[in-house]
């Protein structure tokens, strides 16, 4: 008879759900409230069946009517109520009626959190799948005055609200346990949210933490985090160095987006941007005020020898903030999947700002060989939308030929391919681009910098090769990086 392979269970040396809350609740200095809307209580109701809990819960509620909501909380200027504005609003309120209703002098070693959601779950009609902002505000001393906080937006990839009630849950159990007892381990911290959860029932798009036990945490770094877990498919992050909900900062955008590595950002990586936002902005259907730029940069342009090298990473993102631009990390190799993506937050004018090199790599057929209708599918996917490509030359170093939508060549098979896109306006030369800066590439200027050569500093944007050395960035070469 043959023998039964038993399989490892992944949660087995992970306390269960029960005992995370039986833990807090044994814990006599912890005391707080639970604050939940739209998806039941059902993070207060884990701490209330593992027993203990009146030495922990001061006050759990649920202001589920909108008017009762507004009553409590206000009214927000958008109208509406799953947002991070209004999760933040309610850790604030009940924080402040802990302090008020509880005496220091009678409670000296109690440590005060407060925990919060505001939740969507999936709709009747299943058009929407759900989603939900929630946080935690929370001293880990009694005489702590700044608190501390941690907030996260969360997707639901479940099909019917009762499964997604119940992760909301566990997620919430597994957010206030990590705020105590591994806030000290932040990264670890975010893959303690997943414990009892299959990553393919919940996305984490955003997570922020902030307070005095946090000073050393950069949440560029935690973004950087989800994506390297697989948590999610992109972040963003704003120029304060705060991460954003992609969802939020995209919505009913027009979306301009450069890819690029940008090891370190360049004259030519402005000249781009400068000269391609021009155009757009432009364009007939386009509004300024309704326009974002982003920076791109793929998962895979961030791996030196198979990983991540995360300061490489902070290097890049420090220029890029520097000089006021949000920056998005995606996993999307190709193109078509950026804007497959970008899509699914609006529906107003789409760009893409590239090279000449990058234009060839997307008429290469190896890239979809995966789809079942191959690159047609893809540029169906690409080109559907409301979508151009703002095309930069690139200068030939053995000719001296400036290549342009006009002399590029693609694969023999793609030619026709080409020109009915071309033609069709969907690629647009930039013609007034700076000829004197073509020489520049990236790859080149940051070999020179980390061989502690001189010079490379005119091809950089004004004030960049300052922070570069003031902060001592890319001094590594790839031997070093290799080798930890």
């Amino acid at each position: 008879m043959a023998s039964v392979v038993k399989k490892a269970n992944p949660f087995e040396n992970i306390p269960s759900i029960k005992a995370k809350a039986l833990g807090i609740n044994l814990d006599s200095d912890i005391y707080g409230t639970f604050a939940e809307i739209g998806a039941g209580q059902e993070t207060a109701r884990h701490f209330f069946r593992s027993g203990g809990a009146s030495g922990t819960i001061a006050k759990a509620m649920s202001a589920y009517d909108k008017d009762f909501s507004d009553a409590v909380y206000g009214i927000e200027d958008d109208g509406r109520y799953v947002t991070q504005s209004r999760l933040k609003k309610m850790l604030s309120h009940e924080m402040k009626l802990m302090e008020d209703r509880l005496s220091r002098e009678k409670h000296p070693k109690k440590l005060f959190f407060t925990y919060a959601n505001t939740v969507a779950t999936i709709d009747f009609a299943k058009k929407y799948k759900g989603h939900g902002w929630l946080g935690i505000k929370f001293q880990l001393h009694p005489d702590q005055k700044e608190y501390d906080e941690i907030v996260l937006h969360v997707r639901f990839k479940q099909t019917e609200a009762r499964l997604q009630q119940e992760t909301l849950g566990i997620v919430g159990v597994n957010l206030i346990y990590g705020a105590f007892f591994k806030h000290d381990k932040p990264k670890k911290l975010l893959k303690y949210l997943y414990d009892h959860i299959d990553k393919d029932t919940l996305e984490i798009d955003m997570v922020n933490f902030s307070g005095p036990n946090f000073k050393d945490v950069d949440n560029r770094l935690m973004s950087l985090q989800l994506i390297k877990n697989d948590m999610t498919e992109a972040v963003m992050f704003g120029p304060d160095g705060n991460n954003l909900l992609p969802a939020a900062a995209l919505y009913k955008k027009n979306i301009l987006a450069l890819r690029g590595s940008f090891r370190p950002v360049t004259k030519v990586n402005m000249d781009m941007f400068q000269k391609s936002y021009d155009i757009f902005i432009r364009e007939q259907t386009v509004e300024e005020e309704k326009t974002i730029v982003i920076f791109e940069i793929t998962l895979s342009n961030l791996k030196a020898s198979g990983e991540i090298d995360e300061q490489d990473f902070m290097d890049r993102a420090e220029l890029l903030c520097s000089l006021g631009h949000t920056v998005m990390i995606s996993k999307f190799q190709e193109y078509y999947k950026l804007v497959e993506y970008l899509s699914s937050f609006t529906k107003l004018r789409l760009g893409l700002t590239m090279g000449v090199n990058n234009l060839v790599d997307v008429f290469d057929e190896k890239y979809y060989r995966h789809l079942s209708g191959g690159i047609l599918e893809a540029f169906g996917k690409l080109f559907f939308k409301d979508l151009k490509v703002y095309l930069y030359p690139l200068k030939d170093q053995e000719t001296g030929q400036v290549l342009t939508s006009n002399n590029v060549k693609v694969h023999p098979r793609m030619k026709e391919l080409y020109k009915f896109f071309k033609y069709n306006g969907k690629v647009m030369d930039i013609i007034d681009y700076d000829p004197d800066i073509l020489h520049v590439f990236s790859r080149n200027v940051l070999k020179r910098i980390m061989d502690g050569d001189e010079g490379w500093e005119k091809e950089l944007p004004e004030g960049i090769a300052e922070v570069i050395k003031e902060k001592n960035l890319f001094r590594r070469k790839p031997a070093e990086i290799a080798s930890e």
